[in-house]
């Protein structure tokens, strides 16, 4: 476990927001609560979190808006957190910047894994990598930067972790299944739509024409594969 890693916590019920503390705090981590975005908004600037927990159901400003509001400033990771499982609410979340989902109700255990995963792929790794050119693309792992057309272009840590992953093999497809263990962690149970919101995401940034990739290109019923 990081020394010190903090997280902040933003739900409107009292009572889910005092079980998840309790259940943070009891894994040795420093939890900040916050009952509505605005809340979340004033602690997340004073005091910058590990990750951020966020209900999508929240009064005012809701989870979505505090979601992008975070990601246009940080990398932070982000877990949206919804009252069921509704497909439309899990992408949309991931479609505001949200690393991962939880559906309520969940246990403990499964969020403390949700959270080791996060810190885990949120840290540099230890094996040095060279930079990596595609085309107009340009990778530097060491230095966490991807350069298009010789400008910097922002990835959050997920996003750079899921490009770095295609990279390090460029032309192996790779199943949502691998990417869902190389990416989210092997202790991680998802789903695809992690894989295909985040690759999306990715495409938006990295390709001149999203809905014509160039470099980031779906296999039909197999997976993705970077193209070189």
């Amino acid at each position: 476990m990081a020394v010190g890693t903090r997280i902040l916590t933003v739900e409107d019920d009292e009572r889910i927001r005092t079980a998840v503390r309790l259940a943070l705090e009891d894994e040795g981590w420093t939890v900040d609560e916050a009952e509505s975005g605005e809340d979340a908004v004033a602690i997340f600037q004073t005091t910058p979190p590990d990750v951020v927990l966020i209900d999508i159901m929240l009064p005012g400003m809701d989870g979505f808006e505090l979601c992008r509001g975070i990601r246009r400033s940080s990398d932070v990771p982000v877990v949206m957190v919804t009252a069921r499982n509704d497909t439309h609410d899990i992408v949309a979340g991931l479609e505001a910047g949200a690393d991962d989902y939880l559906t309520k109700p969940f246990a403990p255990k499964e969020l403390s894994a949700r959270i080791r995963a996060l810190l885990r792929r949120a840290r540099p790794g230890s094996t040095p990598h060279a930079r990596l050119v595609f085309g107009d693309l340009e990778l530097v792992p060491d230095e966490g930067k991807v350069l298009r057309g010789g400008s910097e272009v922002h990835l959050t840590k997920t996003e750079f972790r899921l490009l770095c992953e295609l990279a390090d093999n460029p032309g192996k497809v790779f199943s949502r299944e691998a990417l869902l263990d190389k990416v989210w962690g092997y202790d991680y149970f998802g789903d695809g739509r992690l894989v295909d919101v985040h690759v999306r995401r990715l495409r938006t940034k990295i390709e001149a024409d999203p809905a014509n990739p160039r470099h980031v290109v779906t296999v039909r019923g197999l997976g993705y594969r970077l193209q070189t």
